[in-house]
């Protein structure tokens, strides 16, 4: 079991892939004494407000354009429970596992950093939550992205009070059921504490999160699915030279050039065979591959560094300033900054999908090529991978309008008092439905130039694409005649989203940039 410590300021984006994917009883995640020294008296900060009835937005009165309500001390407790019931009014299919256990432990560490005034047991009940992996029904739809993502924060909220529905022990049930089988007792919620727990932006943040830990390992393998589409055709690496790149230095495009030039610096058998063909240049899906997956590799610098300060941010409203004797409305709950960045990673995840597409584009075109057409023998009786091309132009197409960024729109709520809003829960949804297609389009890419090698035996790959090449045939035979190709996707797809591919590469020649 592996033990984490959270004082709301030293997550990683590491850290949240690690405990979202981890199983029940393979992690422990505790509060730092600090922080529940800062939450404890944050805490009684609230309570004294309680105590003196001065009127306090969050704490004693109304929400939203209600926020002119005072609310009398008898009914406190009753104001938390009806907000979180009230706000729960998501739509859609529920999220999965892996995003819903994410959401989970970044609020928490918002919460842990003691500016929220928050109950220290709704958190150790999150704690809880991960520890026996009991999973809230979320629904992933009904965030604006401002005010926090109150609905689906809601949804779990709704859980930890015992009134909601969860996944334990592979069974639904109700959440009260399974905090029992775990000898817990739901929150009891008192002043604050509903509107501490719905009101921030764990929800796009963590849907970046994830995306990124993904996307920075999908765009490597992307290079060495390039890697292998050169060799498949035969082309020519002189692009890669880092001498060009340097006169150009931007930074990502410096790395594509480093991990190219690595990835192809063991001359192949393939290579060699070609060597005095005199090819000068390829089409640019080839050649311009630093400068495009550079420019992809700066997006996801970019989103790593907005999401690692919104992960470790304080985005409730209201905040508690103990030390500072006051509590101050604001809006740290607007994901502006994560909606933009999660779009403008979306678009370049689509450029990514793009240009592989025109790399198998290359690879179906005997003109080019010199393959058979379609990458089967028998063309005519075989049509070969004709319709898997088909399937990643439906992919890469799909991937285009899903750069239409959520960001840019916004629509008022709350009698307009809510009147400006990001959109960012949009922006993360749409993120990860384009990297899902990323993923499918590099396996197709995968499946065809595996195939290109094929049809060039015996020559050989060298060591660290062969490695590749061995890794793919373990689940997907080269092609003779015909078959249910979609098995062969998702099965190579498995092996991109496991990151399988990576590991067998950086086995061999280290870690790429």
């Amino acid at each position: 079991m592996k033990k984490f410590f959270l004082d709301g300021t030293n997550l990683t984006i590491e850290m949240i892939y690690e405990i979202a994917v981890a199983k029940k009883g393979e992690v422990l995640i505790e509060l730092t004494p600090e922080s529940r020294k800062k939450m404890e008296a944050s805490r009684a900060y609230v309570d004294k407000i309680v105590e003196g009835g001065e009127a306090v937005y969050g704490i004693n009165t109304g929400f939203g354009a209600l926020s002119d309500k005072h609310i009398p001390k008898k009914d406190l407790a009753k104001l938390q429970y009806n907000l979180i019931r009230s706000h729960c009014t998501g739509v859609g299919a529920n999220f999965p596992r892996i995003i819903t256990r994410a959401i989970m432990l970044l609020r928490a560490n918002c919460l842990a950093s003691g500016y929220s005034g928050v109950s220290l047991a709704c958190v150790e009940l999150l704690f809880d939550f991960l520890h026996h992996d009991i999973c809230p029904h979320v629904p992933e739809k009904g965030s604006v992205g401002a005010s926090g993502d109150l609905a689906p924060l809601s949804h779990i909220a709704l859980a930890l009070i015992g009134e909601g529905e969860v996944e334990y022990n592979h069974q639904s049930m109700p959440s009260s059921e399974a905090i029992k089988l775990i000898k817990k007792e739901p929150a009891q919620l008192k002043a604050k504490d509903g509107l501490a727990l719905i009101n921030g932006t764990a929800v796009m943040a963590a849907l970046g999160s994830l995306a990124l830990y993904e996307a920075e390992r999908v765009v490597k393998m992307a290079d060495i699915a390039c890697a292998m589409t050169l060799e498949a055709v035969r082309g020519t690496k002189r692009a890669y030279d880092l001498d060009i790149s340097l006169l150009k230095p931007q930074p990502g495009q410096i790395k594509v050039a480093k991990n190219l030039t690595h990835l192809l610096s063991e001359i192949s058998e393939i290579a060699e065979s070609h060597k005095d063909c005199g090819k000068v240049q390829d089409p640019y899906s080839l050649r311009c591959v630093p400068q495009v997956h550079g420019a992809i590799r700066q997006a996801l610098d970019h989103a790593r560094d907005v999401l690692s300060i919104e992960i470790n941010a304080v985005t409730d409203n209201p905040l508690i300033f103990v030390d500072k004797d006051k509590v101050v409305s604001g809006g740290n709950f607007h994901g502006e900054a994560v909606a933009l960045c999660m779009d403008y990673l979306t678009m370049g995840l689509s450029e990514l999908a793009n240009i592989s597409e025109r790399r198998v584009e290359k690879m179906m075109n005997p003109t080019f090529s010199d393959l058979p057409a379609f990458l089967t023998k028998e063309s005519g009786l075989n049509s070969g991978l004709m319709i898997a091309h088909v399937t990643m132009a439906a992919l890469a197409s799909e991937n285009k309008y899903l750069s239409h960024p959520a960001s840019v729109d916004s629509i008022p709520t709350s009698t307009d008092k809510e009147d400006h809003v990001s959109m960012g829960v949009t922006s993360g949804r749409k993120l990860l439905e384009g990297l899902r297609n990323l993923k499918n389009c590099l396996a197709i890419e995968f499946l065809c130039n595996t195939q290109g090698v094929e049809l060039l035996r015996p020559l050989k790959l060298n060591q660290a694409l062969e490695s590749v090449q061995e890794l793919i045939r373990e689940k997907v035979d080269p092609i003779t005649d015909d078959r249910v190709f979609s098995h062969d996707i998702n099965a190579i797809t498995a092996l991109i989203s496991n990151f399988k591919i990576l590991e067998v590469v950086e086995k061999q020649i280290g870690e790429l940039e």
